[in-house]
């Protein structure tokens, strides 16, 4: 991949012209398809599978006057007075014509009807008018809430002094949420890091660019998706908050890259394919993992959720791509303006030590030199254990509150005071009590019912003895009599534990109600459509986070190779997730700091926010992981010694990750003092986590605990490491590649050439098998290297090896001038294996289709297994003419010698493996120059006839 990446950023930049118009022209399209398609957004909410949304689906199609959206309209007369008055009864009979002559209204409750009548309070001062919709939420024009805003205002102005009338209820329940100058601060916090960091306006306006690119593209979008189906308002927040977020942070890893490079004198054209390469594959793995976490959603099975993670997923995969493209380009077009001045105090050859040859190592004392960092790193790991300690108790006791979060579907409460929906909210509890804001719906089918009507009479009486009930204001068939519905007014809000009790026992008479009257009751409505979605969430939120964690096992196990490093990453995930969850209950369910947080109600917070939070937290916290602990590892493997690894990996990481934490967080806090009552928490609680991911988690536990392990910290099983495939985020292979480019000497046209090549047999290294080498061979275009042995498998395990079919352990391998095994899915494309026993005996046919596939390389392997005369003579003509045609032969033999399928021996290297596992093969006679400056291991001789290419080697 680092490969890719880095030809990719190489086009960038000779293209960027192209480019940056480009991505213009995209903009500009999907702006245009925005205004053309954008359709609205919709609040309703769908749990297919619940009780809950079934009954309402039924009730659609027996029922209609009471399956889609409400209205509240409460009118409370002046001191004094009641509705009875003249004053007060002829507005609200007039308003009440009025509404139900408006277009999308089925029916609206007087409080002077003879059936159904509106509900009136006790001391008759107050009447509740119910305005009932045809259609759910999302169908309900902008028209006709205007016209029920418009009516509600005369109504008003109808009424006597002292009078009140106010609109609200479940379609006024939610608003838009909206941009707002707060949200620039963020932005404003991110652009002031960005220049301590980089220490450039140029340089730290590229990551805004990048960003805001993005976004805009993700958001115009999802704006014309909006034709396609049901999107939720808070969805473009949400992906608008992280896709900054990570825009930034994703832009900022490549420019600190690149001004790295310029700082130790690459030029900017190659420094820019190298940050494309190694700080692109980073982002690559960071960008995957936010996007694998947000998908996940879907395994609540709830449609709005799924979108939402969908389309937040979208937005970061494409600030992933803008950042691989775009911003190439933008590097480009800033040239050697973005190269820092060199320091004073460094001399010439410590900025070229930490690279020779296109290789990191591990840096030199003082090059990333930082008093604070240092100090940071050493305070945490001078007593590992007690740092441990410390931030587990601390962190696990920010953690406890979440145990006592409540979860509930966001309603009319959790707007702001002064917005009328609100208004009515409160009057309505006040009034009323707090379950006229959110009535339950019982309903059934009737249809084997001989007495209807008595029928709803006895299930109201009933249901009005259960506690929790605080009035049954309707309970009545349809026109048809086939389906009956009951309106229950609970005793507590919406979102209250009596509320949800309520309909449990209501739920848990089903059998009752079955057994007596022969009616099939569920319950239904918004409220119990939100409690149904809370629950489905709260069950699936262990399933998610077994799969979140177990993904970040896998991930982490791939990219670092050690077993204790991606355990103690999953744990510190846990941990920053508890801390987020404790600090939100804290703020939202006791009222910590609620008031300068604009909390505009205490309660229950949005059902789904701990399962975004999880999601996208997952996916922030291993991009941490990642730049911080990669560069560790780098150093061990390079230096060694465990402890100054810990020691200058930090300091060379420390100030990009946190440069990118404080842009995360303050990005995510900034939506939280004037965000909706929806986005609030998970703002809150992405900042939190962030917070307490990057700078006590990453930055001080993860050094105390690679500190206390040891050299133990990077212990992988050899079994465990072959089995996994590896994911290079920090560009390894391309370092190795950018090494090797002009080995064995530069212009080289060698098919195979190899260095100290060593192969593992069964089970590897360490489980008591031997390796086959250290094996150094070149063989050039058109050449051949006949391998041979007493056992088969050595012979071939090294030809596997060398067709790119099985990973080297050791040694220096380029086949047909591509690396192994980092390119070795490119060597296969080139390399044709042909194996004489699956052949059954006869590979000649096989060659002869290789060589007409346009194989470079054609290894030929057991080929004691053509017996027959004539099968020999086929395979020697069609090697024949392989070489002919300038292609190389690998041939390989157990227990007989193979150069006699190849007439004559211009050009054949013999390799003879011997004894196979149990005699490693030491060669002599192999030309092979070692792939960096140091002295072989072993000592060769020169037995080359430079003439015919000849090369005699034996064991």
């Amino acid at each position: 991949m680092s490969s890719v990446l880095y030809s990719l950023g190489r086009w960038a930049v000779r293209a960027r012209r192209l480019v940056v118009v480009g991505w213009l022209l995209v903009l500009v399209v999907v702006g245009a398809a925005a205004g053309l398609l954008y359709q609205g957004f919709d609040n309703s909410v769908t749990i297919p599978g619940t009780e809950s949304q079934e009954a309402l689906d039924s009730l659609a199609g027996t029922f209609p006057q009471v399956s889609g959206a409400s209205a509240q309209i409460i009118v409370v007369a002046p001191e004094g007075a009641t509705i009875e008055d003249d004053g007060v009864r002829g507005p609200v009979e007039d308003a009440v014509e009025e509404i139900a002559d408006l277009e999308q209204v089925s029916a609206v409750a007087s409080p002077w009807d003879e059936v159904g009548g509106a509900s009136v309070s006790d001391d008759e001062r107050s009447t509740l008018l119910t305005v009932q919709l045809d259609g759910d939420q999302s169908v309900i024009t902008t028209e006709t809430k205007d016209a029920l805003a418009a009516t509600t205002d005369d109504l008003t102005a109808a009424l006597p002094a002292g009078a009140q009338a106010s609109l609200g209820g479940q379609l006024f329940s939610t608003e838009f949420p909206h941009f707002s100058l707060v949200e620039v601060v963020g932005l404003v916090v991110a652009l002031v890091v960005l220049l301590i960091t980089l220490g450039s306006f140029v340089a730290a306006g590229l990551p805004l660019i990048n960003a805001f690119l993005g976004v805009g593209i993700a958001m115009l979008v999802l704006l014309s998706t909006t034709a396609l189906g049901a999107i939720n308002s808070t969805t473009p927040m949400l992906g608008a908050m992280l896709g900054l977020a990570v825009g930034i942070d994703y832009a900022l890893f490549i420019v600190s890259r690149h001004r790295d490079q310029l700082r130790d004198g690459l030029g900017v054209e190659e420094s820019i394919a190298r940050a494309t390469a190694t700080a692109g594959s980073a982002v690559i793995f960071a960008g995957l993992t936010v996007m694998i976490a947000l998908v996940g959603l879907g395994v609540a099975g709830i449609p709005f959720l799924t979108v939402m993670g969908v389309a937040a997923a979208a937005t970061v995969g494409l600030s992933v791509l803008v950042s691989l493209t775009l911003l190439p380009s933008l590097l480009a077009y800033g040239g050697e303006r973005l190269r820092p001045r060199p320091r004073r105090e460094r001399k010439a050859e410590e900025r070229t030590a930490g690279r020779r040859k296109g290789r990191r190592q591990a840096p030199a004392t003082g090059a990333h030199e930082n008093r604070f960092f240092a100090g940071w790193v050493g305070a945490a790991t001078r007593y590992p254990l007690l740092t441990i300690v410390v931030i587990v108790g601390a962190i696990a006791a920010l953690s406890w509150p979440a145990t006592g979060l409540r979860l509930a579907l966001p309603d009319a409460g959790s707007l702001a005071e002064e917005n009328p929906a609100r208004v009515t909210y409160d009057l309505v509890a006040e009034e009323f009590g707090e379950g006229f804001n959110g009535p339950l719906i019982v309903t059934g089918s009737i249809v084997t019912s001989n007495d209807p009507l008595q029928l709803m009479d006895d299930l109201k009486t009933e249901i009005e003895d259960l506690p929790g009930v605080a009035d049954v204001p309707l309970a009545t068939p349809n026109e048809t009599a086939d389906t009956g519905i009951i309106q229950v007014v609970p005793t507590g809000g919406p979102d209250s534990e009596e509320t949800k009790a309520l309909v449990e026992e209501i739920r848990g008479l089903h059998d009752h109600f079955y057994e007596t009257y022969g009616v099939d009751l569920s319950v239904t409505g918004f409220t119990a459509v939100g409690i149904d979605v809370s629950d489905k969430l709260g069950e699936a939120l262990l399933p998610f986070a077994f799969v979140v964690v177990g993904l970040s096992l896998v991930l982490l196990t791939m990219v670092f190779r050690s077993i204790w490093v991606p355990v103690k990453a999953s744990l510190g995930y846990l941990l920053s997730v508890g801390a987020a969850f404790g600090t939100v209950a804290l703020v939202f369910e006791n009222g910590v700091f609620a008031e300068a947080l604009n909390v505009t109600r205490l309660g229950p917070v949005i059902s789904f926010m701990p399962i975004i939070l999880m999601g996208i937290l997952f996916g922030l916290a291993m991009d941490y992981e990642v730049f911080l602990v990669s560069r560790i590892r780098e150093d061990y493997v390079h230096g060694g010694d465990a402890r100054h690894a810990i020691r200058t990996g930090f300091l060379s990481s420390a100030k990009v990750v946190t440069a990118a934490a404080v842009i995360m967080f303050a990005v995510f806090v900034a939506f939280v003092p004037q965000g909706d009552m929806t986005l609030k928490p998970i703002a809150l609680g992405l900042a939190v986590g962030v917070a307490v991911d990057a700078f006590v988690v990453r930055m001080t536990l993860v050094p105390a605990v690679l500190a206390l392990l040891g050299d133990r910290a990077w212990h992988m099983p050899r079994w465990l490491d072959r089995a996994l495939p590896t994911f290079d985020v920090e560009g390894e292979g391309l370092t190795k590649e950018l090494r090797l480019a002009d080995w064995p000497e530069p212009g080289a046209r060698d098919a195979v050439v190899a260095r100290d090549l060593e192969v593992a047999g069964p089970g590897g290294p360490g489980r008591g098998v031997p390796v086959v080498g250290p094996v150094s061979v070149r063989v050039p275009e058109g050449g051949t290297l006949c391998v041979h042995g007493d056992a088969a498998a050595p012979v071939t395990a090294l030809l596997l090896a060398l067709a790119g079919r099985m990973a080297p352990d050791a040694g220096a391998v380029k086949v047909t001038g591509l690396v192994l095994p980092e390119r070795a899915m490119s060597v296969r494309g080139r390399v044709a294996v042909v194996d004489g026993v699956a052949e059954g005996g006869r590979p000649a046919p096989a060659v002869d289709a290789a060589l007409r596939d346009g194989a470079s390389v054609v290894v030929v392997d057991r080929t004691e297994a053509v017996a027959d005369r004539p099968e020999r003579e086929a395979l020697v003509g069609a090697l024949a003419r392989a070489r002919a045609a300038g292609v190389a032969v690998l041939l390989g033999a157990s227990g007989v010698d193979a150069t006699d399928l190849l007439p004559g021996t211009s050009g054949v290297a013999v390799l003879d493996v011997g004894g196979g596992w149990g005699a490693p093969t030491t060669l002599t006679g192999a030309d092979v120059p070692p792939p960096v400056e140091a002295s072989p291991e072993h000592a060769t001789d020169d037995l080359i006839d430079e003439d015919t290419h000849v090369q005699e080697v034996r064991a």
